[in-house]
């Protein structure tokens, strides 16, 4: 039974599809108890769980083999860090009290670093959350998800503009997260041994290729634009976020912005997907 985290998220989800679609039997874990009635009739089991609290936790991974594991982002965590550590704490008690044999986790490039990385570390801590328990430990290191990019396609619609945090030149690696899904679809049935992938699309790109890539699938001539950093805090209040997340939000993109998000590449190992952005956005459009 492979029981499978944020089953109605956007990677967890499509990695739910990949397992039913080989017949394989799938207990989709959801916050959300009004999503249950559309993934059984997929053909999954459903339980309905909190990651803060224990209890619907050790119910929903009873009678599971093989976990697949994330660390939930909101933007609205009055204490990002905090939450994650109790989060973290609950899957490991749930885990010991199940008969779950292999983890696989959600990570993201950049999880090596202990701290400074805001957003970021919430993967290195879900890393290092299980190292006592001995059964295989898979984690699945992404590069920045083509996704992050379609909360600016109303904006670029309407006024040809590609906001961003970054240098328009900055070049980063990035990857389609339904690869992403794929992927871990595939460790989830195949890998037996403990280790760490760090994946990306085909090549690395900047906010000024995505704004190509929005040209063509637009239609239309978009630029990106970077939004100052003076304006990050308020940016980030005005689409909600708590004040919390809005500092490691900032930690993170620092992150990126000096260069730090890109594969570690020792002891690790890299692997290349092949869905370009352009790809992408043609296919979500």
């Amino acid at each position: 039974m492979y029981v499978i985290l944020g089953a109605s998220g956007q990677v967890g989800s499509a990695i739910m599809d990949h397992l039913l679609a080989k017949k394989l039997p799938v207990k989709a874990v959801i916050h959300h108890p009004e999503k249950a009635s559309e993934i059984k009739e997929k053909g999954a089991e459903v339980a309905v769980a909190d990651a803060m609290d224990l209890n619907s936790l050790t119910d929903a991974f009873k009678g599971g083999d093989i976990l697949f594991v994330l660390t939930p982002e909101t933007g609205k965590n009055e204490d990002v860090l905090g939450e994650t550590k109790t989060i973290l704490e609950n899957y490991h008690k749930a885990i010991q009290q199940s008969s779950i044999k292999k983890v696989v986790g959600l990570s993201s490039i950049g999880a090596q670093y202990d701290k400074g990385t805001g957003n970021l570390l919430m993967s290195h801590m879900l890393e290092h959350a299980f190292e006592d328990l001995d059964i295989p430990q898979i984690f699945v290191r992404p590069a920045y998800y083509y996704s992050n990019w379609l909360l600016q396609m109303p904006e670029a619609k309407k006024s040809s503009i590609l906001p961003t945090f970054y240098p328009t030149d900055l070049a980063i690696p990035m990857i389609s997260p339904m690869d992403v899904a794929e992927f871990v679809a595939n460790v989830l049935v195949k890998d037996d041994e403990s280790k760490i992938y760090e994946i990306v699309g085909p090549e690395k790109l900047s906010s000024d290729d995505v704004a190509a890539a929005f040209s063509t699938v637009l239609n239309k001539e978009v630029k990106a634009k970077q939004i100052p950093h003076e304006n990050w805090d308020e940016t980030l209040e005005k689409i909600g976020f708590s004040p919390d997340a809005r500092k490691n939000f900032i930690e993170m993109t620092e992150t990126v912005v000096n260069g730090n998000t890109d594969p570690e590449n020792n002891g690790t190992t890299l692997v290349k997907l092949k869905t370009s952005i352009s790809e992408y956005l043609e296919n979500v459009v």
